[in-house]
């Protein structure tokens, strides 16, 4: 294997060791190398990284890398050791074909900064190919009255191999007819016949078997052997002649069809259809040859019937043959060498090698973008490329070796002033006329990473239903981010924090990519009424930048859970199972029990009716049931045609979609008035106990009411005195900031602040701070909204928070009420100085009659307890619940269980 730098003087080796280490980025030397073909894999070639100045430990950072044309897997480079190996079979005869040069060029690219290496293999040619005849056998006719050193013109063998290893001999075998005429070195068309050495004679030898065998000049000899048949005929001594053996003819590529080559003509001395000729292509003629002419069989004519290209083949040789018609027929022989002239009818090709884009704005002048090779098929002038850039724009063309061009930046760059350049690349040949291509290029400039994303607001409010199925799509959070590409790829997470005992990613997850949040587990509504947290969203940038969003998720109530009967207090019915004597002598609408119940949802899921199922052979009771308060009482006075023992089911259920229930047996003895109650289930001694020990609970639980009342008006009052005194100048119904919260029409809850307005009564005292809940609204009509933020239930810590559920009445409470709250006639009400005088409930205790004071919880959803509904008027005429589907906007005033003294803020 042998290695040269360049050709030439000492002063070339000198000008290409100077130009190898130019400050130019791009590389512009050449190595050669050779090697033999067919060599087996990994046979060494030469060391190419040294050679280069190349550095082992930097060819893998700086992307070596060696691209060839045409074949690519041939030669190969360890990148360990930087030695260039033989990858795979490398035949010469096909890489190559009958060149007598043959090289694999080879660049070698290397970046940071880009370098290109151009680098030449010679392929060395062995002896692999034996001579190759066109065919096994030959058919020879000849006359047998032909003369003595008649020639008889034979198609050579040809050797895929060059040089010394295509150089052929040929021998005949032995015989007594003829001898082998050989080609001479000095002619141009190497030809090869028989020449007759002795007189044939049909009779005695009609047919001769030769062998004509081909030896090479390679080592070790290779041979080719062909069979010449020849058939001894008769008569017709005359061959036709052409006026020449060899014919030069010169015509350019891309003519047309049906163009004429050449006119061929040859005589023949005999008469008659012994001299009539004709004309046709000899049966050795190649391939390509029969493909691209057509010769006329009775005029002689060469004719073009194929595309003629000058890139494809530069010449043709036809051969011809002139054949008689006598008997045996003759035939002469001519070559006609058809030369293709180039003409400029290709355009020149442009491929980027290299291309470095996007490119920053803060690239320095002299940065290659990118590495342009151009290539034209002619030859000559019309094969010479020049390359041009236009319009004018920050960037230049620079001729860095022989075809090729680096795309390289000129002047500073401004994205801010323009983000997008359109380039186009100009490669134009030298022939007349000439022949361009172009190229667009699209460079874009990066920009660095200096905006954050942004949410399109703060916060975001979300409502859930609770009993969620796990992994529900609750929201979806979106943010952007100005930059670009990956500085503009954003990333989703939690901003991990605690809820309760328990991690914040337990509860909710966000899709990294499509911001997307998923609950994770299903949510309580009586666990959890508000999940606060924040979502990060952050670039991709070098270094990433972020910002969060809040997302408030509030979960709302479903009616998941059945009313619970409480169990049966001393001196009460209520329970399954339990009892009540009753006397007869009372009369109508006197509550003689009542059924207590309660629901762990809120708001309407939470609101139980009381409905007394019909006895059993539809006999008419004498009680009936509370709607909303679960009191038993009578209808009529009892007498004697009433049934001792009366079993009474109640069917208590709430106001959900769909709604839950549960039915609670109530047992009442009805005894005379001065007789002691008979009953079969206990000892008449023990009924003096029991009797003794309901007037004692009985007394109990009226303290009991009592004490708690007298608490609650004593609040009341002192809470009233201290808000009307807290602000002297405004009077005693001056304003202040209570919270509305708004109920649309599926129970979700939206909050504003307003301008608080006192409610006071036009005789006494002004109330205490109210709730104000509108059933059936769309969005809360807001005037003169104020710009500071409070929580309902006191808290001051600037969290929106569900309604305060604390207003409801404890078990303890409800189980010790036995008659219902009713409305006394309204009062009139004063919403403030200057306002108009409206018509207000107002609480008073319980009356004989039942329906006048029934009681439902507000509209609004999250509140979590049964609350009441007023009615309006003096009559207090009957009224059925709640209608959500209603939009008449009715406010419910709900005073907060443990509010504080001052006013919201």
């Amino acid at each position: 294997m042998e290695i040269s730098w360049g050709r030439g003087q000492e002063s070339r080796r000198l000008l290409l060791s100077l130009l190898f280490f130019t400050t130019w980025k791009v590389g512009s030397g050449q190595i050669h190398y050779s090697v033999p073909e067919e060599a087996k894999h990994g046979t060494f070639v030469g060391r190419i990284a040294q050679d280069l100045g190349l550095e082992l430990a930097e060819l893998v950072p700086r992307l070596f890398r060696v691209a060839s044309k045409g074949r690519g897997d041939l030669l190969e480079v360890n990148l360990q050791n930087g030695i260039l190996f033989v990858n795979s079979r490398i035949d010469r005869e096909e890489l190559c074909g009958r060149s007598v040069e043959c090289s694999i060029h080879l660049e070698v690219v290397v970046e940071r900064p880009l370098q290109v290496f151009h680098v030449e293999v010679e392929v060395k040619d062995i002896n692999d190919n034996p001579p190759v005849f066109p065919r096994t056998q030959k058919n020879l006719y000849i006359a047998e009255s032909r003369p003595l050193d008649s020639r008889f013109p034979l198609e050579g063998a040809s050797d895929a191999d060059i040089g010394e290893n295509s150089l052929l001999t040929y021998r005949l075998s032995s015989n007594e007819y003829f001898s082998l005429e050989k080609p001479s070195k000095g002619e141009q068309v190497k030809r090869l016949g028989l020449v007759l050495r002795k007189l044939l004679d049909r009779e005695e030898a009609p047919e001769i078997f030769l062998v004509l065998t081909a030896t090479d000049g390679g080592k070790p000899e290779l041979t080719g052997t062909i069979q010449l048949h020849i058939t001894v005929l008769d008569a017709n001594d005359n061959a036709p002649a052409f006026d020449r053996t060899l014919y030069v003819v010169k015509l350019p590529e891309n003519v047309p069809n049906g163009t004429l080559v050449i006119k061929l003509s040859a005589s023949d001395l005999d008469e008659g259809l012994n001299g009539d000729i004709t004309y046709s292509l000899s049966t050795d003629s190649l391939p390509n040859v029969k493909s691209k002419f057509h010769i006329d069989p009775v005029t002689g004519e060469i004719m073009v019937m194929g595309h003629i290209d000058f890139e494809e083949s530069k010449s043709y040789e036809i051969l011809v043959e002139g054949i008689d018609k006598g008997q045996p027929p003759l035939a002469g022989h001519c070559t006609v060498m058809v030369e293709v002239e180039d003409t400029n009818d290709n355009v020149p090709v442009m491929e980027f090698k290299s291309l470095s884009l996007p490119i920053r704005e803060d690239a320095s002048l002299g940065t290659v973008i990118a590495l342009i090779r151009v290539s034209d098929l002619d030859s000559g002038a019309n094969g010479q490329v020049t390359c041009t850039l236009s319009p004018h724009v920050p960037f230049k063309l620079v001729s860095t070796f022989k075809n090729y061009y680096s795309l390289v930046l000129d002047s500073a760059l401004d994205r801010e002033k323009l983000s997008h350049y359109e380039l186009v690349v100009t490669a134009r040949d030298g022939g007349s006329p000439s022949l361009s291509a172009t190229a667009s290029v699209s460079v874009e400039v990066a920009d660095v990473n200096d905006n954050a994303p942004t949410f399109a607001q703060p916060e975001y409010t979300v409502f859930v239903k609770e009993n969620n199925p796990p992994g529900c799509h609750i929201f979806t959070v979106s943010a952007r981010d100005a930059d670009a590409q990956e500085n503009a790829l954003v990333s989703y997470s939690l901003v991990e924090r605690r809820v309760g005992e328990r991690a914040l990613s337990s509860y909710v997850s966000v899709h990294a990519e499509s911001g997307r949040v998923f609950a994770l587990q299903p949510l309580d509504h009586e666990e959890l009424e508000l999940l606060r947290f924040q979502v990060s969203a952050r670039d991709a940038g070098v270094p990433p930048l972020g910002s969060a969003v809040t997302l408030q998720v509030f979960v709302l109530d479903e009616n998941d859970h059945a009313p619970a009967l409480l169990p049966p207090g001393a001196g009460a019915g209520g329970g399954a199972g339990g009892g009540e004597l009753v006397w007869r002598a009372v009369g109508a609408g006197h509550v003689v029990a009542k059924v207590r119940a309660v629901d762990a949802d809120s708001g309407y899921n939470a609101w139980l009716s009381y409905e007394l199922l019909p006895a059993a052979g539809g006999a008419r009771s004498p009680f009936r049931v509370g709607l909303y308060t679960g009191e038993i009482s009578t209808t009529r006075a009892l007498d004697e045609a009433d049934a001792p023992r009366q079993r009474l089911l109640v069917l208590v259920k709430d106001h959900g979609e769909p709604a839950l229930a549960v039915t609670a047996t109530v047992l009442l003895s009805l005894v005379d008035s001065g007789q002691a109650p008979k009953t079969s289930l206990r000892a008449s001694s023990g009924a003096a106990d029991a009797e003794t020990a309901l007037v004692d609970v009985n007394v109990y639980l009226i303290i009991a009411i009592c004490a708690v009342s007298s608490l609650l008006v004593l609040t009341l009052l002192l809470y009233t005195a201290l808000r009307c005194s807290a602000s002297p100048t405004e009077g005693a119904c001056g304003p202040g900031k209570p919270v509305l919260v708004c109920s649309s029409a599926v129970g979700s809850l939206s909050y504003s602040h307003q301008r608080q307005q006192r409610v006071c009564s036009g005789e006494g005292p002004p109330k205490t701070d109210l709730m104000a809940f509108s059933p059936s609204l769309s969005p809360c009509p807001v005037r003169e909204v104020e710009t500071e933020e409070q929580s309902i239930g006191g808290d001051h810590s600037m969290k929106p928070r569900q309604p305060n559920p604390d207003w409801r009445y404890s078990a303890s409470l409800r189980a010790g009420m036995h008659s219902s709250v009713h409305l006394e006639e309204a009062g009139i009400l004063r919403a403030g100085p200057g306002g108009a005088d409206q018509q207000w409930p107002t609480v008073s205790s319980a009356t004989p009659e039942p329906e006048a004071g029934e009681v439902s919880p507000p509209v609004g959803a999250g509140v979590n307890s049964n609350s009441w509904t007023f009615k309006y008027g003096p009559g207090n005429p009957k009224q059925s619940g709640p209608k959500p589907k209603k939009q008449t906007q009715v406010s419910f005033l709900l005073r907060h269980k443990g509010e504080a003294s001052q006013p919201l803020q």
